[in-house]
């Protein structure tokens, strides 16, 4: 700890027992500054910040206890130790729970001061170092999928607060790469659940005759290579969240047991005739259109109004241009912490690229290109060249429509309006002023032309 770049402020209306603590300090190697009342004590923290203050808890004009209300609302950081008179410990005591750091009784032991200023400013250089850490782990932690400033998103925002505080069962459509499964730990974040499991299984990604055993658990010679008792994700999931990822891709038989479970609320380990109850909030997601789904005979119904209690749809990235700027600044922070790179920022031609750009791949997309420039530019700004070749192909691409006689004049608005968010603007805020038109009359032909693919409401996933 460097001494010299800590600042005490001594607060006392005895001059010979300021001036006494004063020097103390300083041949500590500490900058010293007084004041003789509470008034002086407030100029003085007005023009700068103090690691410690030092003060008597009779003062004139103020005192000591509002010092230390006014310090603690002004810079919660700094530390304050009261000085007490026989006769007013139990007000020095009363400030310790409103936030001073302790007391020293009148008349002071020098020795005593040394050491407990020591010992204070030991404490606030551990939470100094806590706080640091704290926002460096906030900044190596992955960016919110929820980031964003579009109508759309905020909507997205406020209904994920709103299911968190319950256990109701929650369905979270979009396309692939558009964060569902980071949408549903936000979910579990956010809930009475966050201290227990969030379990996560790839539905897609296993066959039919593992899937139950997998979702369940089995027994010991429930099957051959059954050696040993096994449990399932439910079970592992208890008290917590399971997160049932491409669940419009579960086979028919793991559709029946799984609407079982949430009926019953129990399950039965593959090999066992007991039953199991079980406390778990299911989350679940999909690519997939579910309720055409249902309507094509290839996932039941029952099962889908279980499923779509709460609906969540998650808008492709395409139709959240305005988000891509705070994206692509949240994943710059973020991989450059991860990785220990110099931080960076895209240059306007880059970005404005960046929001012509389709991104199928939606957010995940995005969020891979940000990465590999971390990593592979060396640059600080980066520039139009630094992005992936698609990019530009996508930006060089020439759009051309025809106007025959005899189209309807919407037809032709309509394709108008597709090509210029295509190839000049994804950008709707741009897209209209090049149309010449407002970003709310541009909403309201969007809509009329049906080019938006999902409605405005995430509640609407169908």
């Amino acid at each position: 700890m460097d001494k010299s770049r800590i600042h005490i402020l001594v607060v006392e209306d005895e001059p010979g027992l300021c001036a006494g603590i004063q020097e103390a300090l300083q041949r500590e190697g500490y900058p010293v500054a007084t004041a003789g009342d509470g008034q002086k004590a407030i100029e003085r923290l007005e023009q700068r910040l103090y690691n410690l203050v030092i003060s008597d808890v009779r003062l004139p004009g103020p005192n000591g206890t509002d010092l230390l209300a006014h310090i603690k609302a002004r810079s919660p950081d700094t530390i304050v130790i009261l000085m007490t008179a026989y006769g007013t410990v139990n007000t020095a005591v009363e400030a310790m729970k409103q936030g001073a750091y302790d007391y020293l009784p009148k008349p002071l032991d020098m020795r005593r001061l040394r050491a407990l200023v020591g010992k204070a400013l030991e404490y606030q250089a551990v939470v100094a170092e806590n706080k640091e850490l704290r926002l460096r782990l906030q900044k190596r932690s992955e960016p919110s999928p929820l980031l964003g400033s579009t109508e759309t998103m905020r909507a997205i925002g406020h209904l994920v607060e709103e299911v968190a505080a319950s256990d109701v069962t929650v369905l979270i459509q979009g396309e692939s790469g558009t964060g569902k499964e980071l949408v549903a730990r936000a979910i579990h974040q956010k809930s009475l659940r966050r201290d227990k499991p969030f379990i996560s299984v790839n539905c897609a990604a296993l066959p039919e005759q593992l899937l139950e055993s997998e979702l369940f658990g089995h027994v010991k010679g429930a099957f051959t290579g059954a050696y040993t008792d096994r449990p399932g994700r439910f079970q592992m999931a208890e008290g917590g969240t399971l997160f049932l990822d491409e669940v419009g891709d579960m086979p028919p038989k793991g559709q029946g047991d799984l609407l079982r479970v949430i009926e019953e609320g129990m399950f039965r380990r593959v090999g066992s005739s007991d039953l199991t109850q079980c406390n778990v909030r299911i989350i679940a997601a999909t690519n997939k259109h579910l309720e055409q789904h249902v309507k094509d005979g290839h996932f039941r119904e029952d099962l889908f109004y279980r499923l779509h209690v709460v609906p969540i749809q998650l808008p492709p990235l395409c139709e959240r241009v305005e988000d891509i700027p705070l994206l692509i600044e949240a994943f710059l922070t973020h991989f450059a912490a991860r990785h220990k790179r110099p931080a960076k920022v895209m240059s306007p031609d880059a970005l404005q690229l960046c929001q012509r750009y389709r991104w199928p791949g939606n957010v995940r997309e995005l969020r891979n290109v940000i990465e590999r420039m971390i990593i592979t530019v060396h640059h600080k700004v980066l520039q139009p060249a630094d992005l992936p070749e698609p990019i530009h192909q996508a930006a060089a691409t020439q759009a051309e429509f025809s106007v025959r006689p005899g189209m309807m004049i919407d037809a032709v608005e309509k394709e108008l309006i597709s090509q210029t968010l295509l190839h000049v603007s994804a950008n709707r805020e741009l897209a209209a002023r090049a149309l010449g038109i407002s970003r709310r009359t541009l909403q309201y032909k969007l809509k009329k032309y049906g080019l938006l693919s999902s409605p405005e409401d995430p509640r609407n996933a169908s």
